[in-house]
């Protein structure tokens, strides 16, 4: 059962040749396709790492591999590689979200000190209620 932010098989099929050769500088990982969901959905979730669920395996097996790919580059070359594939075979999503949120003034923000337009001069503070 694939669950809402994990991989499905057929991206786990594209993704996983990409992976660096486990065990090459030690013993083998553990299990890659459940550590890559644990970052998938801590991105995508925002949760802290300390709260993945259990089934991803322990939280810092999860942040360990994370940060390290992150250091040394892996995520970046997955990333792009990943573009790349879905560029070719016309599966990449454009999209483009505008944040339309209000930004408010607090209520002591209105009438305080104003300067003048620089005319060259010396700069002159004048009070709102004092300008002519």
């Amino acid at each position: 059962m694939v669950r809402r932010h994990e991989l499905t098989d057929e991206q786990w099929a594209v993704l996983e040749p990409l992976l660096p050769a486990s065990g090459v500088k030690g013993r083998p990982r553990v299990d890659d396709r459940r550590v890559i969901n644990g970052m998938l959905y801590k991105c995508k979730t925002g949760i802290a790492w300390r709260d993945l669920p259990e089934r991803y395996g322990p939280w810092k097996t999860v942040y360990n591999r994370f940060w390290r790919w992150a250091r040394n580059g892996t995520l970046t070359m997955l990333v792009s590689k990943v573009r790349v594939i879905a560029e070719a075979i016309d599966e990449l999503d454009r999209e483009v979200a505008v944040d339309s949120s209000i930004v408010r003034a607090h209520q002591h923000a209105a009438g305080g000190r104003r300067s003048r337009p620089h005319t060259g001069g010396e700069r002159v503070l004048v009070r709102a209620d004092r300008a002519r």
